[in-house]
């Protein structure tokens, strides 16, 4: 039963050597691990001082998710809330990317060498991982040919989705987990379902602390194969003899998983700070129709000016395969349909349907095609308002896809076709795809106020900082502060704002950040814009009331501010601090204004 009936029969007859095996375990790592390492190079410069170009605000969240993650388990704090951030009301991150396991596991490692590096490391491996994992399961159970699973493994882990998705994104790159997930799956029909369930179980609740999305998309992806491969008529006998064991093992797989995940599905169903489905739009947030055949920005065709602006942003590049390999995934599946046993093309059309499913499901509620929306209506449309499909983003489901056209690569590798008209077009298709290094960009430094634990003689501890512009996704300082602070010991410091998802969406929808009130919404207006609104004895009131509110001890402003999205407006937004707050006071590299209690 599952995809593993298209390997032929050859691969459970003679297994290869034990140390021939390891060999191309070996060299397939190796391979991965140098692509791996150049396409992260400009980070690895100098993991410290420099940042993602495309998504520096996305990278500042998981090193401050990491940071505080590896706080919460040394200090007995609730991994999954905090009032760190978003003061005084808080953040629910189990609504969030926590990427619990991760934080843990590397928690040495942040504070060795600080959060940065640590993110470094996790993006490279989840990389290099992706790629190993995929080569053990084709290997092992797919295909037999080494080549044919190389082949295959190599391209899904450095597909134009994973590197797109590699600008700071440590969910979506762990792309290790999917094969994971479906080899325990498969391994459900042997009959040992009480320990294969708990071992499904424990992968379920690891999948769901890193990628809790992709856990829903790999579910659901297992749930359309395995029911198209069920209906055929060769199949049936099979997929009925194999149920009673899958139930038994899925039953022990839910139980075990909720054991574990019960509390942070509490809190991300009924907890604090909660809300319902992202702000997202989804018809903003869908797959060009014209975006699967469209070649990645990084990648040997985007740097040679084949690449297009499909895609909302450069980290969601989901499909992007150029128009050759999708005609090479087509010709394949005709290929292997061609020259398939009947058990085979079962498996092959459960591939294909899965496929077409999630292709459609990823152009979103309407089509929409180079970039011209339409009013067309799709089949997302009915599923955009259900719990958890509310909170997923519809173009990402392209990500499905992915794996289904490295599988068939493998196999198409693995049948060895005839003729020389085959490795021509593998190569027209994949090197085009070849990936190039990210873009990467010198990011502010920690401010000395900060690094050399001046602070902590302004604010008491346990107080609470307000940044100037107010720390958000676009000006996201505020929490590098933090997880630097936490990190080398200096204790901590609340934030009045923060980048992280919340309540106070349209809707009832969540929104980036705590909703705005007068102070922060006028400074960032000022840092973005530069234009300072009239200023007055009643705009000054309004500021001392939300410093009240928020309780802050102290404003800061760096004299360097990183802006993810855009420059910062420093000279005006000293001027409007001032007009609100007073001259305020230097100290190292920065301006503060001392707030008091109850003034």
């Amino acid at each position: 039963m599952s995809i593993a009936s298209t390997a032929p029969p050859t691969v459970a007859a003679e297994p290869p050597a034990r140390a021939s095996r390891w060999r191309a375990d070996l060299l397939v790592t190796g391979v991965a691990l140098l692509l791996a390492l150049w396409v992260t190079s400009g980070l690895w410069i100098d993991p410290n001082g420099r940042a993602i170009k495309v998504n520096s605000s996305d990278q500042a969240l998981f090193e401050w998710l990491l940071s505080y993650g590896a706080r919460a388990i040394t200090h007995g704090e609730n991994p999954f809330f905090t009032h760190l951030i978003g003061f005084p009301d808080g953040a629910n991150l189990a609504v969030n990317t926590s990427i619990t396991v991760y934080a843990v596991v590397f928690a040495p490692l942040t504070f060795l060498l600080g959060a940065p590096v640590t993110f470094a490391v996790i993006l490279t491996l989840n990389l290099v991982a992706t790629a190993y994992a995929w080569f053990w399961l084709l290997s092992r159970h797919l295909v037999s040919s080494r080549l044919a699973a190389a082949t295959g493994a190599l391209f899904i882990a450095f597909a134009p989705s994973m590197v797109s998705h590699a600008n700071a994104h440590l969910n979506w790159t762990a792309g290790w987990l999917a094969p994971l997930v479906v080899w325990r799956v498969i391994r459900l029909r042997d009959g040992r379902w009480l320990r294969d369930g708990a071992l499904l179980g424990v992968l379920v609740a690891i999948t769901f602390s890193i990628a809790a999305e992709g856990l829903f998309f790999i579910a659901l992806a297992c749930l359309v194969f395995l029911a198209t491969w069920s209906a055929a008529k060769v199949t049936r006998a099979e997929a009925r003899a194999a149920l009673p064991a899958m139930l038994r093992g899925l039953g022990v797989t839910a139980v075990v998983a909720f054991a574990l995940l019960s509390y942070p599905i509490w809190m991300h169903f009924f907890g604090p700070q909660r809300f319902a489905g992202t702000g997202f739009d989804a018809r903003v947030h869908s797959e060009d129709v014209a975006g699967y055949f469209a070649f990645p920005q990084r990648s040997l065709a985007g740097i040679a000016g084949l690449d297009t602006s499909l895609a909302p942003n450069e980290t969601e590049e989901n499909s992007f395969f150029g128009l050759p390999l999708v005609l090479l995934a087509v010709a394949s599946f005709w290929y292997l349909w061609r020259v398939a046993t009947p058990g085979r093309r079962a498996t092959l059309r459960a591939l294909g349907i899965t496929a077409l499913v999630f292709t459609v499901l990823s152009w979103g509620p309407a089509v929409k095609i180079f970039k011209n929306y339409t009013d067309v209506p799709l089949p997302y449309a009915l599923l955009n308002p259900l719990p958890v499909f509310n909170a997923a983003l519809p173009q990402r489901l392209a990500l499905v896809v992915t794996p289904i056209v490295g599988l068939l690569l493998a196999f198409l590798v693995d049948a060895r076709p005839r003729g020389r008209v085959w490795p021509v077009a593998f190569a027209v298709a994949l090197v085009p795809l070849l990936p190039v290094n990210l873009l990467t960009v010198a990011r502010e430094p920690i401010p000395t106020f900060i690094t050399s634990d001046d602070w902590a003689s302004v604010v008491p501890a346990g107080g609470v900082i307000a940044t100037v512009p107010f720390t958000l996704d676009t000006v996201p300082d505020g929490q590098r502060w933090q997880a630097y602070a936490w990190t080398h010991g200096q204790g901590e410091f609340s934030l009045v704002s923060g980048f992280y998802l919340g309540p106070g969406g349209p809707d009832g929808r969540g929104r980036i950040g705590p909703v705005p009130r007068y102070m922060d919404g006028m400074l960032y207006d000022v840092a973005k814009t530069g234009v300072i609104p009239a200023i007055g004895p009643a705009e000054q009131a309004a500021a001392r009331a939300d410093l009240a509110y928020w309780r802050v001890d102290a404003v800061v402003l760096a004299d360097r501010i990183h802006g993810a999205k855009w420059p910062v407006q420093h000279d005006a937004l000293l001027t409007a601090t001032r007009q609100l707050l007073g001259p305020g006071e230097r100290i190292d590299d920065v301006w503060v204004w001392r707030v008091t209690r109850g003034s």
